[in-house]
C-alpha cells in the first residue's frame, strides 16, 4: 500500500506518521509539506532518516509540482491533512487559510483524481458546524456553519470533496474531528501554549470567561479512526470523530487541571478580551463511525492531558526552540491586542 501523507510534519499529520511506520509496517510512506512555520520536519526527522518514510517538500498549491508527483508516482490512498489551521491566525488575515484550505485542496483533488487513487482522506473539523449551547451534538447532517475564515475555509474544502465524488464518483471520505492534543501540538493552541507558558512562569492568557467548551480527542485516538475509515469507510461520505462525553471541557477546567498537574498557581491565568467569533461549545455525535468501523477513543481526557504535560516535560528543547523568532511576533500581536478584562 503506497501513502502519501500530506502536511506530514504538523501536529496531527507527524503523529498520524509515526503511527502507520508502527501499527501498518508494510505500507509505504511518503511525508509531503512544505515546511510552513507549524511544518516541524524534527517531527519527523528520525523516520525519514531511517529510510522508513519518504519526505518531499512541496506546496500543495504549487499546480505543477504536484501533478508531477502524481504522474511519477503512484498512490493507493492520500491523506490530507495540509491546513492553515488556527483561528486566531485567520482573524488577523485570511488570505493563506483560502490559498492553502480551498485552493490547494482542490489541486489535490485534480491530481488524485488524474491518478487514479483509491481513496482519498480529507481531514476536517467540528467547527465547520459552528457554535452549539449547552445543549445537542452535530451529526454528520448538521447544516454547515462557520464563525472564521478558517473553518469556512475547511468547510469549502470539504464541500469541494463532496462534490467531486457527486460528479466524478471520486473516492473520498470526509472526516470531522474534535480538538486534538498530544505531543508535536505546535504551542500557539490552548493546551501546548498553556503546559509551556505555565512552565516557564508565564501567564496564561485566557479568552473571555473561560467556558467555551470542546470536545478533546487525543491524537493517537484519531489516528486509529482514520485508518480503520481508510480500510473500511464509505466512500462520498462524511464522519465525525470525537472524544467521549468526559471529554467535553471548558477551557478555564482544562487551564485548572494544567495547572494542577503541574503544581503551578490559578493566579497564573490572565483572562483576556475574547476573540471575535468565539464559538461556545462544540460536541459531536460519533455514532456513524462506531456502527460502521467499530471505533470509539481508548484515552481518557485526564490519562490523555498526563501523557501530553509528561511529553512537553521530557521535550523542553523542542518546545523552546519553537517560542522564539516569528512566532513571538505573532504572539504578542494577537495577546497583546487583548489585554484586560474581558
Amino acid at each position: 500500500m503506497k501513502t502519501l501523507i500530506t502536511g506530514a510534519a504538523g501536529f496531527i499529520g507527524s503523529n498520524f506518521v509515526h503511527y502507520l511506520v508502527s501499527e501498518r509496517p508494510d505500507w509505504q510512506v511518503s511525508a509531503l509539506d512544505v515546511l510552513t512555520y507549524a511544518g516541524n520536519f524534527e517531527n519527523i526527522a528520525s523516520l525519514v532518516e531511517s529510510g522508513k518514510v519518504e519526505f518531499l517538500k512541496i506546496d500543495i498549491t504549487d499546480r505543477e509540482a504536484i501533478e508531477d508527483l502524481f504522474k511519477s508516482e503512484q498512490f493507493d490512498i492520500v491523506f490530507h491533512f495540509a491546513a492553515e489551521s488556527h483561528v486566531d491566525r485567520s482573524i488577523l488575515g485570511a488570505d493563506a487559510f483560502v490559498k492553502t484550505n480551498v485552493l490547494g485542496t482542490q489541486i489535490l483533488i485534480d491530481a488524485a483524481r488524474a491518478g487514479k487513487v483509491e481513496r482519498f482522506m480529507h481531514i476536517s473539523t467540528d467547527e465547520v458546524y459552528g457554535s452549539l449551547d449547552s445543549k445537542g451534538r452535530f451529526s454528520e447532517n448538521s447544516p454547515l456553519n462557520p464563525s472564521s475564515a478558517y473553518s469556512a475555509s475547511k468547510a469549502g474544502s470539504d464541500l469541494l470533496c463532496l462534490a467531486a465524488f457527486k460528479t466524478h464518483g471520486f473516492p473520498v471520505i470526509v472526516t470531522r474531528c474534535t480538538n486534538n492534543y498530544g505531543p508535536y501540538q505546535f504551542p500557539e493552541k490552548l493546551i501546548p501554549l498553556f503546559i509551556t507558558n505555565a512552565l516557564e512562569d508565564r501567564e496564561l492568557p485566557l479568552y473571555g470567561d473561560g467556558m467555551n467548551v470542546r470536545s478533546w480527542l487525543y491524537v493517537t485516538d484519531h489516528c486509529e479512526a482514520l485508518v480503520k475509515l481508510a480500510e473500511s469507510g464509505r466512500v462520498g461520505e462524511v464522519y465525525n470523530i470525537g472524544g467521549e462525553e468526559e471529554a467535553e471541557v471548558a477551557n478555564l477546567e482544562v487551564t485548572r487541571l494544567i495547572l494542577k498537574e503541574l503544581g503551578k498557581p490559578e493566579d497564573l491565568i490572565k483572562k483576556v478580551a475574547d476573540r471575535p467569533g468565539h464559538d461556545r461549545r462544540y460536541a459531536l455525535s460519533c455514532q456513524k463511525i462506531r456502527e460502521e468501523v467499530g471505533w470509539q477513543p481508548t484515552i481518557s481526557f485526564a490519562d490523555g492531558l498526563k501523557r501530553t504535560i509528561d511529553w512537553y516535560l521530557a521535550n523542553s528543547d523542542w518546545w523552546k526552540r519553537i517560542k522564539s523568532g516569528e512566532y513571538l511576533e505573532y504572539y504578542k500581536k494577537n495577546y497583546g491586542a487583548r489585554e484586560g478584562k474581558y
